[in-house]
């Protein structure tokens, strides 16, 4: 009872005119690019589900400080690949699961470009990935610094309007609230890498299917080809002398060469001596 005591006041001092309320609408988005750890998102709907209840036009601001550091935590992450790429890969991509997590940001980002800067805010764990990636591989800057400002704000004004919603579902008990919140975006969040991993497995497929029939079928006919063509020329060199000048066929008695001719008229020239 203490700690849900502790969390409603909590959540009561997180109103527009407090200066933490900013702080954590700053920090916590900005530093969750580098440590995902950090709730970014609980935070910002703690801070929807306290002020559910104001209609003080601050509110924007407490939106805008939220995008405003959830911008700056993807750059600051796309700095950090950019400037110590060697160190940030060894730091983030060296187990055999950071290597399957840059792999698929590298696949995504070739494939959807900008999509995937967007989508990712809602990915756990894919932010990080896909920003520490486009640093690595020098994904152009303007492409990325668009991406991220329209995910920051899609993001922020997500996380506020559920974190506002569920305040006002439970305006006596906003720590409730708040549970429910919190639980709702990580469902959408569940739902997003549920419906991720479906299109991925659909793709390898897809692309295993094609794949079998483009590298076997071809290759074999052609090399059917090959061995046709390569006996047919062994033929052809084994038998050099088996063409006449009209190039008909020389017939039986001549299909061993001029050695064999020989030899038939010697043996003749024998017979015709005894006889």
């Amino acid at each position: 009872m203490g700690i849900l005591t502790g969390l409603q006041d909590s959540l009561s001092s997180l109103q527009v005119d407090s200066a933490i309320s900013y702080l954590i609408a700053v920090l916590v988005p900005a530093l969750d690019a580098i440590f995902p750890v950090l709730p970014s998102e609980t935070a910002v709907i703690a801070l929807g589900v306290a002020t559910a209840g104001s209609a003080d036009p601050r509110i924007a601001l407490l939106v805008a400080a939220a995008a405003a550091g959830a911008f700056l935590g993807d750059n600051l992450s796309y700095f950090i690949g950019r400037r110590f790429g060697p160190a940030a890969e060894r730091r983030f991509f060296a187990t055999p699961k950071g290597k399957a997590a840059r792999d698929w940001a590298e696949r995504s980002l070739a494939r959807y470009g900008t999509q995937v800067i967007v989508v990712c805010r809602f990915i756990p764990a894919g932010r990080t990935a896909v920003t520490l990636t486009c640093g690595l591989t020098g994904y152009p800057r303007r492409r990325f610094v668009a991406g991220t400002a329209i995910a920051a704000v899609i993001w922020a004004l997500y996380a506020f309007f559920i974190g506002r919603l569920g305040g006002k579902a439970f305006e006596d008990s906003p720590w409730i609230g708040l549970l429910i919140a919190s639980g709702a975006g990580f469902v959408i969040s569940a739902l997003i890498e549920a419906v991720r991993r479906i299109r991925a497995r659909h793709r390898r497929r897809s692309r295993g299917d094609s794949g079998q029939v483009e590298t076997h079928d071809p290759g074999d006919h052609q090399g059917e080809g090959h061995q046709l063509q390569h006996r047919n020329g062994v033929v052809e060199q084994d038998h050099p002398h088996r063409r006449r000048a009209n190039g008909a066929d020389p017939g039986p008695d001549r299909v061993g060469g001029p050695h064999l001719e020989f030899a038939q008229r010697d043996r003749q020239q024998a017979e015709a001596d005894q006889g």
